[in-house]
């Protein structure tokens, strides 16, 4: 039995959820990597987060990094790819702009990029690797976080993180931060009251 506290908690979080906002994790090798992701989509109202499993091994992500997630991996929706071309394939049949995240010679500073289309995905890529090259030759366009200090590189949850965070600051500056439309709203408040 849900209490009426509850509900309400849940009508708010799904109430806040982001339409047309969402990261593409391909090939994560540390599965608490991904689970620090997740809770920071979760955070930022982000719903659906989709897994490329192409060169290391698949994992659930239902079930990693209890600790670091906070379990936000249990309000969260996934699509599981076998390809970055299937994940691609997808988010542009949806109408997704993607963005690649990576330090590479023709990336582009993240915070000059215009972020409040109404549907964007983040590509981010193998902790050791990087995101594939084929990731990069599809992109829409590929972005990085300046460096300013003596360290280039930051740990991938972390630039997905200042990415999600950068895309959240300017839809809702630029008032483009759509919610779920009303009967995705409804399908997810079920879905979380039987979760």
């Amino acid at each position: 039995m849900v209490t009426e506290a509850r509900h309400q908690r849940l009508r708010r979080v799904v109430e806040q959820r982001q339409a047309g906002l969402t990261v593409l994790l391909e090939d994560m090798h540390d599965p608490h990597n991904a689970a620090a992701i997740l809770r920071t989509a979760d955070a930022l109202g982000v719903q659906r987060v989709h897994c490329v499993f192409a060169r290391e091994a698949p994992f659930n992500p239902r079930q990693v990094g209890k600790a670091s997630s906070s379990s936000a991996n249990r309000w969260l929706d996934f699509s599981i790819h076998r390809s970055i071309d299937a994940g691609i394939n997808t988010l542009r049949s949806d109408g997704y702009q993607t963005i690649a995240l990576a330090l590479a010679a023709e990336a582009k500073d993240l915070y000059e990029l215009d972020l409040t289309g109404p549907r964007l995905a983040f590509l981010v890529g193998n902790e050791k690797a990087g995101l594939s090259t084929r990731a990069l030759e599809v992109a829409d366009a590929v972005a990085m976080i300046p460096m300013r200090g003596l360290v280039q590189s930051l740990n991938v949850s972390v630039t997905a993180a200042l990415a999600l965070a950068e895309a959240t600051r300017q839809r809702l500056a630029a008032g483009t931060l759509q919610p779920l439309s009303t009967a995705e709203q409804v399908r997810l408040l079920d879905d979380f009251l039987q979760r």
